[in-house]
């Protein structure tokens, strides 16, 4: 499914209970976000979804009764590409070029990184919330256009 109007997909993750109002810039405008898990707390996805619609799964730091209904991975398709998501790449449970998958977005790390493996996309947009070590504060953007998905980081001034 091609479409002439190009969407954008808002991508972050460990965000750890903090949406900082940069974050919430960013991502204004965006037709889907994606959380990769670290959510901290469910008002930060009450507070996305009032950005775009939200799919979220579970991090490894995400407990209580608000993270219940959060997937531990989760595959959707936006305009004819294929996203698998999930919290640490290390936990990756599926064999992504045989699965159909374009994109694999994880978080974890807190290290923004891009790079392709076998015709995939994998994309860590690094932690949006507090700062850990020299690790940028970061979120990603994913702009599909005509089928084909174009990934960006955006590192967020301190």
């Amino acid at each position: 499914m091609n479409s002439k109007n190009p969407k954008n997909i808002g991508i972050l993750s460990d965000t750890h209970g903090l949406v900082r109002p940069e974050v919430e810039k960013i991502l204004a405008g965006c037709d889907q976000i994606l959380h990769a898990g670290d959510v901290g707390d469910g008002q930060v996805l009450k507070r996305l979804d009032r950005i775009a619609p939200v799919m979220a799964v579970r991090g490894n730091m995400d407990h209580g009764s608000w993270s219940d209904s959060l997937p531990i991975t989760e595959m959707l398709e936006i305009e004819g590409v294929f996203f698998y998501l999930l919290h640490d790449l290390n936990r990756l449970d599926v064999d992504p070029p045989a699965a159909g998958i374009h994109v694999v977005v994880s978080g974890h790390t807190h290290q923004p990184e891009i790079f392709q493996k076998d015709g995939v996309t994998y994309l860590n947009p690094g932690s949006a919330g507090h700062r850990r070590f020299n690790y940028p504060i970061s979120v990603a953007m994913v702009r599909i256009e005509n089928g084909t998905a174009i990934p960006r980081i955006i590192e967020i001034e301190p």
